[in-house]
């Protein structure tokens, strides 16, 4: 679909060194001007974030060397969401899968399961659409874009913002629980002050003109919007709102399938192999999908660097092939041993180890708390120690004092 790619959307191979070259790539204040514009200067690093081949804090280092930033450039500031997400995260723990409060609506009020025309992108309206193409097409959307998607199925389409996080983060290839669901949980406003509305004429001033979608429902006065995601009538459908159409004939909008596996002949071992004694007394580094880079120097010379996917996880998370092929690629670019395994399984293979390290990341920790030493995140902000219930309460603790970026280093 060349037509529908934009520049944030191409060319993600996944290797520290494609990172690298999307650091050195990014100009500051060309960001900060277009950011929020879907063919704008965004940076492209959001995989590569997720997935631990970079951390902020090498992002910023770079990017510092040739163009020194304030704390509040606006680069450094989205970057602090990220960090507030997971502050929050680490606050509320499962939490963050439920409503912190109820929105525009209660809770009975929505709809509990994803349309198929949202699924299939014949919703009619073209921002819509073409956000859902692009999100099964290429695993990344642009925040603008998923801002709309959201802000559609939640206060237009009525349906509960769970359902459509746990859908649209099963198809991103940065998909991050904590970044998605809270995400999610702001726009529909239970866990934000307000629900976050858009219609078509925002659509034409930040997206390309196939975007675009006037006389689509979309296409209302905010007035009338908020009325819909409130409640008070149900939104009347446009001309242009036509669940049918020809260029769906050729498989645009289909949904990958998901996979709580490996695919066939991808790599990783499914099963623990016997000979365990190859880890007794030895140290050992755990690679895993949200820390994909080389273990630390301090590991022993003769540690085992051993990657894993663990079942209990996918289990619940599965991902499309391709989320799968860009982790193992990667993965493998970092150590040959490689398994898909049950965490008790795990812990009884390695139980004869001196020592089992890897980074902390709660997507799995809890699995792996009981029997391996949890190395903590590198961080780019101050941790916050309070629970805050806004960013711009994280951002000014997070933050107090500071001047210039190079500070956070």
């Amino acid at each position: 679909m060349p037509e529908q790619s934009t520049a944030w959307a191409q060319d993600t191979p996944p290797s520290l060194e494609a990172a690298l070259r999307r650091i050195d790539a990014i100009r500051p204040g060309d960001y900060a001007r277009t950011r929020n514009h879907l063919q704008g200067a965004v940076t492209g690093l959001s995989p590569y974030v997720t997935h631990g081949l970079i951390t902020l804090r090498d992002v910023l280092e770079r990017v510092n060397q040739k163009t020194a930033l304030a704390v509040g450039h606006k680069l450094v500031y989205e970057f602090g969401w990220r960090e507030y997400f997971r502050h929050v995260w680490a606050c509320e723990s499962d939490g963050i899968f439920s409503s912190f409060h109820e929105g525009p609506c209660t809770e009975r009020d929505y709809a509990r399961d994803l349309p198929a025309d949202i699924r299939e992108a014949r919703t009619g309206v073209p921002a819509i659409d073409q956000a859902v193409r692009t999100l099964y097409a290429s695993g990344t959307l642009h925040n603008h874009a998923r801002m709309w998607l959201a802000s559609y199925v939640v206060h237009l389409r009525h349906v509960h913002w769970r359902a459509g996080a746990d859908w649209m983060v099963a198809h991103l290839l940065d998909g991050d629980l904590a970044s998605n669901h809270l995400s999610w949980q702001w726009v529909a406003g239970t866990a934000s002050h307000k629900p976050y509305l858009f219609n078509a004429e925002n659509v034409a001033r930040y997206a390309p003109a196939f975007w675009h979608s006037p006389g689509s429902v979309i296409d209302q006065s905010y007035a009338v919007l908020d009325a819909v995601a409130r409640g008070a009538r149900t939104p009347e459908m446009r001309a242009g709102d036509v669940v049918a159409q020809s260029c769906f004939e050729v498989g645009f909008g289909l949904e990958p399938m998901l996979q709580g596996q490996p695919p066939a002949g991808l790599g990783p071992a499914t099963e623990v192999l016997s000979d365990t004694e190859r880890f007794a007394g030895r140290e050992v580094w755990l690679v895993h999908p949200w820390a994909l880079r080389a273990p630390p120097a301090s590991l022993a010379s003769d540690a085992v660097v051993l990657g894993i996917y663990l079942q209990e996880y996918h289990a619940t998370w599965p991902w499309p092939e391709s989320r799968w092929r860009w982790v193992a690629a990667a993965m493998a670019a970092v150590t040959p041993q490689r398994w898909f395994v049950n965490a008790n399984v795990l812990a009884s293979a390695l139980a004869g180890a001196a020592c089992v390290r890897t980074v902390s990341d709660p997507h799995i920790d809890r699995w792996l708390e009981p029997f391996v030493q949890l190395d903590p995140p590198t961080r780019l902000f101050p941790v916050v120690n309070r629970r805050c219930t806004s960013f711009s309460q994280w951002w000014t603790r997070a933050t107090r004092g500071l001047e210039r970026a190079e500070e956070l280093l």
